[in-house]
């Protein structure tokens, strides 16, 4: 069959490598240049650790405090946009114990099989994308973050994530003795990996290429050309298409080309923020998040290391917000000293937009109104994570096979 798949960000590239496999002619269209999005500036998390969705138990609350303080690392810029509160409407409903520990088991499910697949890619000959499954560190400074994180490390063990183990600030020290940590102690997930999205995105790339997977970027589709249930052809700003079948993996623009195909998905843009540069002194050997400021760090190769955070719900045309970066520079700065690290000029500075579901599960399936289309996308910060994952499911779902994991938590019409 011929498949097109419309988005070249880590979901659309990890489905094109399944569908190929599996004997596809497949065409790759995106509306950019393929290294600019989420999936090229993340930290690089391959995380079964993150079984909690954003949408979480007090969540709004804190975000209301948060509003005013343009470098806290959640903001929903106010606006009167339907789609912004049909969207708040279904993430406050969302944000219930409840619904949270439901989300836990599918997305430890995905995690683990994105997991498996990841190391299945880094034992190719021609992939090297600084593969290393040596576990991560959620860092906490204070008590009630302790509390928390033991809360988060009971439930890990009733998921059956048992190589994690709470820290005290000695046996912090002892895993990264390279570097002053100014932290209580950490919590310890021996179950996640990471890698360098850098070297990642264009081994795959370069990958299908040599495979025969064709590549049209810079063209932005447009309309659909539709007869009875199916879609027969892609109208972009370079000509058409034709396809026996659609995947829709167009991360934060997922709403807008779902409303193409009649149906409406619960969907916003949520911008992030990173800086990958060799620190002044010092150095890490683990990833880490820094629970109180909701930091990222992650050591690269050859001495570099790489901060993100925030998490602002703004539409694509807002300008950057520079300042926030300060919060993530501060937040390095109170728990590794040693790592100070001075504002960078502004074309030192990526931002990029995670697609936000309503709940915090991603959107992964066919929809009623057309056949031959799946949808890939909401997977907010947890793309490359489950990348590999939902491209083998994507695959799956086109060739009508048993899928690798119950996706029924991730249907795109669930609201």
């Amino acid at each position: 069959m011929k498949v097109v798949v419309i988005g070249g960000g880590i979901v659309g590239l990890s489905s094109a490598f399944y569908l190929q496999e599996a004997g596809h002619q497949v065409i790759v269209i995106d509306k950019e240049d393929l290294l600019q999005g989420c999936s090229y500036g993340n930290a690089g998390y391959i995380c079964p650790s993150h079984f909690i969705p954003l949408a979480t138990p007090g969540i709004v609350q804190q975000g209301l405090r948060w509003m005013w303080n343009n470098e806290s690392p959640f903001y929903v810029q106010p606006r009167l946009d339907l789609d912004l509160i049909r969207w708040g409407w279904y993430f406050m409903r969302s944000a219930t114990k409840k619904k949270v520990e439901a989300a836990a088991i599918p997305l430890r499910d995905i995690s683990l099989l994105s997991q498996r697949e990841y190391a299945c890619w880094a034992s190719l000959p021609d992939m090297h994308f600084s593969y290393q499954h040596k576990g991560l560190l959620e860092i906490f400074k204070t008590e009630e973050k302790a509390a928390h994180c033991h809360h988060t490390w009971q439930q890990a063990q009733a998921l059956g994530l048992t190589d994690t183990r709470l820290l005290n600030r000695e046996e912090l020290k002892a895993m990264e003795p390279d570097t002053q940590i100014d932290a209580l102690g950490a919590l310890y997930f021996g179950c996640d990996a990471h890698c360098y999205p850098n070297q990642l995105i264009p081994q795959l790339i370069d990958r299908l290429k040599r495979a025969g997977v064709e590549f049209i970027t810079h063209a932005q589709v447009n309309s659909f050309e539709t007869m009875g249930n199916h879609v027969k052809k892609l109208i972009h700003t370079k000509g058409s298409l034709t396809a026996d079948q659609v995947v829709v993996a167009t991360g934060s623009w997922g709403r807008q080309t779902a409303n193409m195909l009649g149906i409406k998905i619960p969907l916003m843009p949520g911008r992030g923020y990173s800086v990958t540069m060799e620190p002044p002194k010092g150095s890490i050997h683990y990833p880490a998040i820094l629970i109180e400021g909701r930091v990222a760090i992650t050591p690269l190769t050859q001495g570099l290391i790489r901060v993100g955070g925030t998490m602002e719900i703004v539409p694509h045309d807002t300008p950057p917000r520079y300042n926030r970066v300060n919060g993530i520079l501060r937040s390095v700065a109170a728990f590794y000293p040693d790592l100070a690290i001075p504002f960078p000029s502004t074309d030192k500075i990526w931002y990029g937009y995670r697609p936000c579901s309503a709940d915090g599960l991603p959107y992964i399936g066919k929809i009623s109104t057309y056949r031959n289309v799946v949808v890939a996308t909401g997977h907010a910060m947890l793309g490359l994570s489950l990348g590999a994952g939902t491209g083998k499911l994507v695959q799956e779902i086109v060739d009508e096979q048993p899928t690798s994991m119950d996706i029924r938590p991730f249907a795109v019409e669930r609201f």
